[in-house]
């Protein structure tokens, strides 16, 4: 707890002065009571946790943004075939996809991630899956959702053989 909450306090403090600008002692010092503020409440309410402050995972987090732009090109393109064909082949499925991540937030990321690609969208989400709405019959294979799941879950620091 102790770790996440000077994580916590460095990130807001940056952010308060990058966002403030301010260098006069009085603002400073009021800055300062306002992060230690919103750090007794979030210690108060238990929820200084990796969720709440998941820098210590950036690097991981960036890696997986960088492949998911990659995944979402390759399904725009996919999609961009179906609809101009002349025939139209689009082929709507629902399916569930099961989810590897633990936490709520590797879940969310995950989840996001479905919605982000486009002809799929996260219609509703278990404890232990998602279902999929899919616009191509082909984007609907659960295998296929795996290596998002779980480099979902290595990028917010869940399981480190993945990435």
């Amino acid at each position: 707890m102790f770790r996440f909450a000077i994580i916590l306090t460095l990130a807001l403090a940056a952010t308060w002065w990058v966002l403030s600008g301010f260098t006069k002692p009085l603002l400073l010092t009021l800055g300062g009571i306002s992060i230690a503020i919103v750090l007794l409440m979030s210690a108060r309410m238990r929820i200084l946790d990796r969720e709440t402050a998941p820098y210590l995972t950036l690097p991981q987090t960036l890696a997986y943004f960088g492949w998911l732009f990659v995944e979402i090109i390759k399904a725009n393109v996919a999609v961009v075939k179906a609809v101009m064909s002349p025939d139209l082949e689009i082929s709507p499925t629902m399916t569930k996809i099961p989810i590897s991540g633990k936490s709520d937030l590797a879940k969310t990321m995950f989840a996001n991630s479905i919605t982000l690609t486009p002809g799929t969208v996260a219609v509703e989400m278990a404890e232990d899956y998602i279902l999929v709405h899919a616009l191509l019959s082909e984007m609907s294979d659960p295998a296929d959702f795996e290596e998002m799941s779980d480099r979902s879950a290595w990028a917010v620091g869940e399981d480190e053989s993945n990435g």
